[in-house]
């Protein structure tokens, strides 16, 4: 079995189901009580979001990728970013090491086009849903077009990301509101809806949602236990 590198406290929330869904799939998988060889860099997100608010991606781009250096010197054979919105940075943690970036917005693609969908509803941080690192990539390499929330839509969805759902609060406020926006993204054309913040899973649940669900968590942690068992 291969190890597994996490760049995880972005925030622990989400970087505590990816644990959970990597060991658990490992120990389907192998059965008994195996569990998956992971090494994980875990920050203060409080530091982390600074930089993000203050624009400051150079600075946390060196501070990926001396994470990204860490983990290979301790051994990991790959390595996931356990975000959406740091996946900006992924050329600057490729550039840092030699052992492979598994890329958030791959195993998302392959996962929307097998269902038959073109077209996506983005929800995210606001860097994910108003820059182009992740629209690009799946727009490129998977074919997959992102449609995002209006203006106040977007401030609402990045909102509840960062005072809630980070702190580990889950509102039924928010859940519904969340609901409202899918419902709007799907008069729009949208086909299914990418919870591109790894956060998201904890409040948007399918029976929530007029449209179907993309968990990039859930997703990208599949893709690491069927690279480290390859």
């Amino acid at each position: 079995m291969k190890t597994i590198g996490l760049i995880g406290g972005m925030s622990w929330e989400s970087s505590a189901l990816y644990y959970a869904a990597i060991n658990r799939s490992i120990r389907d998988a192998l059965g008994g009580i195996h569990s998956a060889n992971i090494t994980m860099h875990s920050f203060d997100f409080a530091e982390i979001a600074a930089l993000q608010t203050a624009g400051d991606w150079d600075a946390l781009g060196a501070t990926l990728a001396d994470a990204a250096k860490r983990l290979e010197a301790a051994g990991a054979d790959m390595l996931l970013v356990c975000t959406n919105t740091m996946h900006k940075l992924a050329p600057e943690i490729e550039a840092a090491t030699s052992i492979p970036l598994l890329h958030i917005a791959d195993p998302l693609g392959s996962a929307i086009r097998d269902a038959g969908f073109t077209r996506a509803g983005l929800l995210g941080t606001a860097f994910t849903m108003e820059q182009d690192f992740l629209k690009n990539r799946l727009a490129q390499k998977h074919g997959i077009t992102c449609l995002v929330p209006d203006d106040g839509g977007r401030a609402e969805v990045h909102r509840v990301i960062y005072e809630e759902l980070v702190a580990g609060e889950v509102r039924e406020e928010s859940r519904a509101r969340y609901g409202e926006i899918v419902d709007q993204l799907r008069a729009e054309g949208a086909e299914c809806i990418i919870l591109g913040c790894t956060e998201i899973v904890m409040l948007l649940r399918q029976e929530d949602s007029s449209l179907p669900l993309f968990d990039t968590t859930a997703l990208h942690a599949s893709a690491a236990v069927k690279a480290a068992l390859a």
